[in-house]
């Protein structure tokens, strides 16, 4: 910066410093970057005026014949709290009252007080000049022999090195003055080099402070409202208790916490100066802070509760605009991610509710994205081999465990509801069931940083940010599942991604649940074998024989014996027989066994479920007359598929899911099963005027209709028919309606249902991998019908290349087909019409030649994805043969 852009106040403090007479005039240059800071060295000597005037009502100007009543020195003054003081104060500010002459055992308490400032302590204060357009009372400056003892806030830190916001802006003004850097350095290598230093760096002002009331209004104190005094006189705001440490004058006691607005301004103004004259100080100061921290921490008083240095050590570096690139990227953070991996528990939680607050949460993005990069990188960069897997890179593991504290703060900052819809009584789901049969189902691990923080996934309805930015898709094709899953079966502590599951997409943790579904089946094979060996009968697989006009009957009678002898054996690898038939089950009959299961079960006639025309969804029918162990066979037949790998076609709500992992169903999920619903019970939620009982003339009695179209009346409350809905009762009325509609109406039927899934999956990792959205996507398969990407992802044999006549004729009549031809090409080939999680390109479709043409129809290996293609003598005949293949295949015969 040319040494001629100067504000007037930094004129004055330039004139001081230097003993330049008050005749020196500087020509101001349009300089945007000057201008900004100027903003903020106004706003902080705004902010350091109100500090005076409540420092004048808390402690007074220390003149005991003080006359002013708005002294604390004042005979006649009556003493404040320090809420009341600060409200005060700020009404003062903007009604320029007058202002006493500060005794110097009375100075205002700011951060301009390190050691730093000792070469410059006459600047502390802001001139007059600056603050002419805002008051016009005449504010008297400290005396320049009494701004080295100005009061510290919390801590007496003469002996450290510090940063704040304001010194910073007045390094970097006399660095680009004098066009040397030089003291900008060594500043960045002394403080961010230490712990102490850095701690104390751009901290907030003492609780209970105006300022807090500052950084509320945008520092626009004329626009300043009544609702924001009003805060000084209630409690603090939640996200900022929970960071807050006690102010106090001993030395060994924590640091307040970081002023994260101020250093953000700070780290924008440094970064306007090209990177590259301060980056390796930086980042060398960083790395030598990291291994310092790292030692502190593996160090650290286990019983010592002060974390707080820590954490604000956190909060600044992770601050770090640049810390996602450039050697930030491949030294710093690395080197910091190994530090902040021995954080405690306890000190995860802090930092993760420090992030969750409202001034913290606008930094998730740019942390997460940071964070993101180098694992990406790494995993690019990195050789792994059979001795060294992606689990072993310490750089990747700890960036991992910084990204958890990140995804909870992800959650507390977003919309969370109640834990008390948390089911508590499932347990008894699985002790009542008609069988007589108690199930034991398994806990996910214990997650302590979830504990520390009483948060759960389930709890969450809508995230800061999307679920899906968690996701690093590198990371997730270089991990090895099966050594991912033996370390998370052992015993040993070795890392495991699965228990850090958001940073997985979720056809990679498929695999970690086929692992756990294939061992068990494997074990249960075993078991058979050894059994059979010592004269016991046994079958080592679950085997189904059923009858294609009769596969409800028969597969519920078969299920319910099993599950009745020996619920154990569901957890068998599956084997469907069709009676009749000569098809050997490598896969492909199973898929068309569930998927007949699924329509005949969604048959209308059965009357098991109610349709929803406008969301296209099914739901429990609260009248039928089917028995729990329909309902049971239907939770059986999802809980096999997901174990047997097998995607259903089924279309339930969302809410489905969440109660399937123990959340019971509220009002916002009505928007899903039933928008209009929704809409209308929302309409009455905002309705704010009084006659709301006219308008909308609801009482707590509700209808609904059964499955022969009589309608049947249900009092939410005693009497509901006779209480009004009423401005004062309505949540309780939206509540209690979408309670009994999701939850009270069906408990019987939803009920067998989860009994007869929790049979399979009981014991799996389901609920530790996946959250209740991505339970669908496993059940459902992906939407996606990305024939492209099946295109890319297909494989050739028996002659045929992608350079073939007659496979770019397929290709061109596939692309044309409509979706309905397109799902019924996928059923013909796969035995399944759904597309499987991670989308098409995960299929392996392969199409082999199958003879010269011919005027035999394509044949396929449902078991295998193999599609047998003849090679047909023209595009038409082609198309013809495919098209009927496609539309007329059913059952499987002998080739």
């Amino acid at each position: 910066m040319n040494s001629k852009d100067q504000s007037p106040i930094q004129d004055d403090a330039s004139r001081t410093n230097q003993g330049a007479s008050s005749s020196t005039e500087h020509t101001e240059i349009n300089d945007p970057n000057k201008t900004i800071r100027e903003s903020d060295m106004k706003r902080a000597a705004v902010r350091k005026l109100i500090e005076r005037y409540f420092y004048q009502l808390t402690e007074g100007c220390g003149n005991p014949t003080c006359d002013n009543k708005y002294c604390a020195s004042s005979a006649e003054f009556e003493r404040l709290t320090a809420n009341q003081a600060a409200a005060l104060a700020i009404h003062l500010f903007s009604q320029d009252a007058r202002l006493c002459e500060t005794h110097p055992s009375k100075m205002p308490r700011t951060q301009s007080r390190n050691k730093l400032s000792e070469n410059n302590s006459d600047t502390n204060i802001a001139n007059t000049n600056m603050l002419k357009p805002i008051v016009s009372n005449e504010v008297h400056l400290l005396n320049k022999e009494c701004s080295s003892s100005i009061f510290e806030f919390g801590r007496k830190t003469s002996s450290v090195s510090y940063l704040t916001e304001e010194r910073l802006y007045e390094i970097i003004d006399d660095c680009e003055e004098q066009q040397n850097y030089s003291n900008l350095i060594r500043t960045l290598g002394e403080v961010f080099s230490s712990i102490d230093s850095l701690s104390n760096s751009f901290l907030l002002t003492e609780l209970n402070s105006p300022i807090d009331v500052l950084e509320q209004s945008g520092g626009d104190l004329k626009g300043l409202k009544k609702e924001d005094v009003r805060v000084l006189e209630g409690e603090k705001d939640k996200d900022e208790d929970c960071c807050m440490g006690s102010p106090n004058d001993d030395n060994n006691k924590a640091p307040l916490p970081v002023d994260l607005p101020s250093l953000r301004r700070a780290y924008n103004a440094l970064f306007k100066i090209p990177t590259s004259i301060f980056e390796n100080a930086l980042v060398n100061a960083l790395v030598t802070l990291a291994g310092t921290l790292q030692i502190d921490l593996q160090l650290r008083n286990q019983s010592d509760k002060n974390t707080n240095r820590h954490i604000n050590v956190l909060l600044i570096v992770f601050e770090i605009p640049a810390l996602g690139s450039g050697d930030f990227l491949e030294t710093a953070l690395p080197a910091l991610c190994r530090a902040t991996g021995w954080l405690s528990i306890e000190s995860q939680a802090k930092l993760a509710t420090v992030w969750s607050g409202s001034v913290g949460r606008t930094s998730l993005r740019m942390i997460l994205e940071n964070l993101q990069q180098l694992v990406t990188l790494r995993v690019i960069v990195t050789q792994f081999h059979r001795d060294f897997y992606v689990q072993d890179e310490n750089v990747i593991t700890s960036a991992t465990k910084i990204m958890k504290i990140v995804y909870y703060a992800n959650i507390l900052a977003g919309v969370l509801e109640s834990p008390d819809l948390r089911r508590d009584d499932y347990s008894s789901y699985m002790e009542d069931s008609y069988l007589g049969i108690k199930l034991n189902k398994s806990a996910p691990p214990t997650d302590l940083l979830a504990l520390e923080l009483g948060v759960n996934i389930l709890d969450c309805r809508t995230p800061f940010l999307p679920f899906s930015e968690f996701y690093n898709e590198p990371l997730s094709d270089a991990v090895e599942m099966d050594r991912d899953f033996a370390n998370y079966k052992s015993e040993s502590g070795k890392f495991s991604f699965m228990n850090y599951a958001f940073i997985l997409t979720p056809a990679t943790k498929t695999l970690g649940l086929y692992f756990d579904n294939r061992i068990r089946m494997y074990s249960e094979r075993r078991i058979s074998f050894i059994q059979s060996v010592a004269g016991q009968p046994s079958n080592p697989y679950l085997r189904l024989r059923v009858r294609r006009d009769h596969i409800i009957d028969d597969a519920l009678v078969e299920l319910e014996m099993i599950a009745m002898e020996n619920p154990i054996d569901l957890k068998k690898q599956l084997v469907v027989e069709f009676e009749g038939e000569q098809g050997i089950d490598e896969g492909g009959v199973s898929k068309e066994f569930f998927q007949l299961v699924i329509d005949e079960i969604f048959n209308p006639d059965y009357a098991m479920f109610t349709y929803q025309n406008e969301t296209q969804t099914v739901w429990f029918n609260p009248t039928c007359f089917e028995s729990d162990a329909q309902f049971t066979l239907i939770g059986i037949v999802l809980g096999l598929a997901i174990y047997n790998n097998i995607i259903l076609a089924v279309n339930f709500p969302m809410v489905i899911y969440r109660k399937l992992m123990g959340k019971r169903g509220s009002y916002e999920d009505l928007l899903d099963w039933n928008p209009t619903l929704y809409n209308s019970l929302k309409e009455m939620l905002t309705y704010t005027e009084p006659d709301l009982e006219e308008v909308f003339m609801q009482t707590f009695r509700i209808s609904y209709q059964d499955v022969f179209g009589s309608v049947i009346h249900h009092d939410l409350k005693e009497d509901g028919d006779n209480i009004n809905v009423t401005q004062e009762n309505k949540h309780e009325f939206v509540d209690l309606y979408a309670d009994f509609l999701l939850n009270k109406s069906v408990e019987k039927q939803f009920r067998a249902f989860y009994r007869g899934f929790q049979m399979v999956t009981d014991e799996s990792p389901l609920e530790l991998l996946f959250r209740p959205e991505e339970i669908e996507l496993l059940i459902c398969g992906s939407k996606n019908f990305d024939f492209d990407a099946l295109e890319g992802s297909t494989e050739y044999d028996g002659g045929y290349t992608n350079e073939s006549a007659t496979i770019k004729d397929f290709w061109s009549i596939v692309h044309s087909l409509s979706i309905e031809d397109k799902r019924k090409l996928l059923q013909f080939t796969t035995g399944s019409d759904r597309v499987p999680l991670g989308g098409l390109s995960k299929l392996k479709l392969v199409i082999a030649r199958n003879g010269p043409d011919s005027d035999r129809l394509p044949t396929a290996h449902t078991c295998f994805n193999v599609l047998l293609l003849p090679e047909y003598v023209s595009k038409e005949k082609l198309k013809d043969r495919l098209v009927k293949a496609i539309n007329y295949s059913k059952g499987f015969g002998m080739l």
